[in-house]
């Protein structure tokens, strides 16, 4: 491919880039904004351009301590696999909104240090003053704390002294609850709700008040 035709295509894909509606930014390997598109910066309450150079984990707050180290750690080993994280920040307008960054490292060659293709997944808010909408027995947010530490059922069940067919009753009913579609909608709300203390490792439920007559 000649010069002017990969200049072509250069801003073809620029022009995609910016028109996904999915909140998407490229960042360096140490995080900074490289490249964000609007939806991206529509999240941040600002424009594409203001975006760039800030950085990613200063404007999306990681809800696990320790978590983004070991990303940091398992990047600077060059292991190429896709990164998620917790993460909350200010809602434009007030209130404040919880979801889960998506990072894959993309390079030319296996050789190169990578760059970060980030992708944003809004899982819902809490507006200022909102009371959580249910209260969860200490049952729920033990088993709560220990999914969020990347627990099986099976381990759930032996650390709670239920049977795995109890855990999964109580996921069961905190995702109808919260609408939740799967285990890792249910850790985010459940931080999003006060329900385990952010910025903790390794989790425990938080100081939001629960139901302590339910077990």
């Amino acid at each position: 491919m000649d010069g002017q035709g990969a200049v072509v295509w250069r801003n073809r894909a620029l022009m995609l880039f910016d028109r996904v509606a999915v909140p998407v930014a490229v960042c360096d390997v140490y995080g900074a904004v490289l490249l964000a598109n609007p939806a991206m910066a529509a999240e941040c309450g600002t424009t594409p351009g203001r975006l760039r150079g800030r950085g990613v984990l200063e404007l999306f707050s990681p809800r696990e301590a320790g978590q983004v180290e070991r990303i940091a750690q398992a990047l600077r080993l060059r292991h190429r696999s896709r990164y998620q994280v917790s993460v909350r920040w200010p809602a434009p307008g007030g209130g404040e909104r919880y979801g889960e960054l998506t990072a894959d490292p993309v390079s030319d060659t296996a050789d190169d240090t990578p760059a970060l293709l980030v992708m944003l997944r809004v899982l819902g808010e809490r507006r200022p003053g909102a009371e959580p909408p249910v209260r969860v027995s200490p049952t729920e947010a033990r088993i709560l704390a220990l999914l969020a530490r990347g627990a099986t059922t099976a381990r759930a069940a032996r650390e709670t002294g239920l049977t795995p067919d109890g855990v999964t009753y109580h996921l069961r009913r905190l995702s109808a609850r919260w609408n939740a579609a799967n285990r890792t909608e249910l850790v985010a709300r459940a931080y999003a709700l006060g329900v385990l203390a952010p910025g903790v490792w390794p989790p425990r439920p938080g100081d939001e008040p629960w139901d302590a007559d339910r077990s």
